[in-house]
């Protein structure tokens, strides 16, 4: 849906740190201190996107505000380790 125009990870057999911070239909993905994503969930762009990925019809795709979340890996063998899930305090929404 969003695409990064940069390929900031980092040699297999070490760890990628990933920060994903959701405000709203506010966005935003970190992979190694690169900021890879910054997308609103909503609007013509977001629409457009939808359209134009393999999601294209349904329109509740990325809508959902509570729920599980996914870890994909491609195909490919993969480890995760530190997952952390957090809301966000009140005083840091908008920051």
């Amino acid at each position: 849906i969003a695409a990064a125009d940069v390929d900031p990870t980092v040699a297999v057999g070490n760890w990628n740190r990933a920060r994903i911070r959701v405000e709203g239909n506010h966005i935003e993905h970190w992979l190694n201190g690169v900021k890879m994503v910054d997308v609103y969930r909503s609007g013509p762009d977001w629409e457009s996107r939808i359209a134009n990925s393999k999601f294209a019809g349904n329109s509740l795709h990325g809508q959902s505000r509570k729920g599980h979340i996914l870890l994909q890996d491609h195909g490919n063998t993969v480890w995760y380790k530190n997952i952390k899930i957090r809301e966000l305090p009140t005083e840091m929404i908008g920051q």
